[in-house]
């Protein structure tokens, strides 16, 4: 298994780390995590790397909340095609729990077999809008560590995520809310920004969307 030291030498964390419960968190979800991912989280916390990857944590939001709705609505999403045929997808969907995700809707996923050994789970992605999988034998530090050394190149991923070199930026703090939230996707950002190019907005390749745009896209849209 690859130390986290080596991830934070060629990424080096934004904090001093953070000590988490994770009896509760394991005890919400009903089962043990990978001792990496405990790591990655206490050093990094809620954050996208490259300004494009990012890992679910305890918090900020319900989006990108270990513990929140989406790993499980994206599980009766996948349970659906699955069933349906829509897209091949070469895992159970049962056995898939996610973990992270892109600025182009692709989906990180453990692999979570053996159950009971989350040490040995690997790590799978989906492609956003196509029937693409591709599938990591090792663990998530290995896969960033891999992924962000520039040793890996997954396939749905895009050619300069490391232009500018690896990065973590940490996300801004977001008070939690209590409210249900709406049982829908999240927004397809590669679709706004397909729109955006076709009507003569200015947009990043990734990243944060400008406010501007993404107002105009549902104006459109509505």
């Amino acid at each position: 298994m690859t130390d986290l030291n080596t991830l934070t030498r060629l990424c080096p964390a934004p904090r001093q780390a953070v000590h988490i419960a994770w009896e509760q968190v394991e005890s919400a979800l009903g089962v043990a995590l990978p001792a990496d991912y405990k790591q990655l989280a206490e050093y990094y916390g809620p954050g996208a790397f490259c300004d494009y990857i990012h890992i679910y944590h305890h918090g900020p939001t319900e989006y990108v909340n270990l513990t929140g709705p989406m790993p499980e609505r994206i599980r009766a999403c996948l349970r659906k095609d699955f069933d349906h045929g829509t897209y091949p997808i070469p895992h159970d969907p049962a056995r898939l729990f996610t973990i992270g995700g892109t600025d182009n809707g692709e989906y990180l996923f453990w692999i979570t077999d053996p159950l009971k050994e989350p040490d040995r789970w690997r790590i799978a992605v989906n492609e956003a809008r196509g029937p693409q999988w591709y599938t990591f034998d090792g663990t998530l530090v290995e896969f960033l560590t891999s992924v962000l050394s520039g040793q890996t190149k997954v396939p749905q991923f895009p050619r300069d995520l490391l232009a500018a070199g690896p990065s973590f930026t940490p996300s801004r703090p977001v008070l939690w809310k209590t409210e249900p939230v709406p049982d829908q996707p999240p927004v397809d950002t590669a679709a706004i920004r397909a729109w955006a190019m076709a009507n003569g907005y200015s947009v990043p390749s990734r990243g944060r969307i400008p406010s501007d745009v993404r107002a105009a896209w549902e104006g459109a849209i509505s």
